[in-house]
């Protein structure tokens, strides 16, 4: 498992990035394929399963509670810092709306006079390709997205479009359950120098596959090409390492997981740590603006 969405129930219950299931209602998943898992854990809403997880060499029962789910990928709202105005964004997935919501969700803290952005993708399981560069495009003037390369070399380079909607000093968090669509953006962002990562190294998931079938009508996946990072990161080899590692004890994951309304507060220690640098990158910003106005002032001789 990637990472449990947020607001499921398996996100709910505690259910961690990289956890295994190794049991449905006690009936085993060895060999058992995703469609067939899937048909198994979907239910009505309301009636109950229980998922036995691997985590490490220890097996854990959960039980859960069905229900109906609806995902707005995009969360934002203002947060008064003492710097000033910062607007803080969660995007929990890179589906179809992401886009539009997120375009939505900047403009809006822009016209509220934010100074700065801290984007949360902890726990994004990704999603679309062409969602993750339309997000990175928001946020950055100019510059290389992403690449995929295959045996041969470059097969596809996705640039920047240089209409951000914003150029305001901005925090990007991560975790072990960012993966590929988050990976590509805070990728992007991290090696065009336009946010600072805060959080754990990412999952670590860049390929593009391939299923074909066989004779006895199995598939087989093949891997075609990978995605690389600006700078030429193979994201799935090395996941993408964070500026400032911040770790949770699981204590501290548990309970911002059974605990939703504090993701993103004062009791969120790698929130806490985000809003730090994120001062720190504006007062430097803006004492950068300051020589260039001393600068330009300046009599000339």
């Amino acid at each position: 498992m990637i990472a449990p969405i947020e607001e499921t129930p398996a996100f709910t219950a505690g259910i961690l990035a990289k956890d295994i299931i190794t049991k449905i209602d006690g009936q085993s998943t060895k060999g058992m394929d995703v469609n067939q898992a899937v048909q198994l854990i979907r239910g009505r809403p309301g009636t109950k399963i229980t998922l036995t997880i691997q985590r490490g060499d220890r097996e854990v029962d959960y039980p859960l509670t069905r229900d109906r789910i609806e995902i707005h990928p995009v969360k934002a709202r203002l947060e008064q810092a003492p710097i000033g105005k910062v607007g803080y964004i969660r995007l929990t997935q890179f589906s179809a709306q992401a886009s539009q919501e997120m375009r939505d969700a900047i403009r809006e803290l822009e016209g509220q006079g934010v100074v700065g952005y801290v984007l949360d993708v902890r726990s994004n399981p990704g999603g679309l390709l062409y969602s993750s560069i339309e997000i990175a495009r928001m946020w950055l003037e100019r510059g290389t997205i992403v690449s995929t390369v295959n045996r041969l070399g470059t097969l596809e380079r996705q640039e920047a479009d240089g209409r951000p909607l914003t150029a305001k000093p901005m925090v990007v968090l991560v975790d072990g359950g960012s993966a590929s669509a988050s990976e590509i953006l805070s990728g992007a962002l991290q090696d065009n120098d336009r946010a600072v990562l805060v959080g754990t190294k990412t999952f670590g998931k860049g390929l593009v596959q391939s299923v074909r079938g066989l004779g006895d009508g199995s598939g087989l996946a093949v891997t075609i090409a990978k995605y690389l990072t600006p700078s030429g990161r193979d994201i799935n080899k090395e996941g993408i390492m964070p500026d400032f590692l911040i770790e949770l004890t699981d204590e501290q994951r548990k309970y911002l997981q059974t605990n939703r309304t504090k993701i993103g507060t004062s009791e969120d220690p790698q929130y806490s740590k985000a809003l730090e640098v994120l001062t720190q990158e504006i007062v430097a910003k803006q004492g950068d603006q300051s020589q260039a106005t001393k600068k330009a002032l300046a009599p000339q001789r």
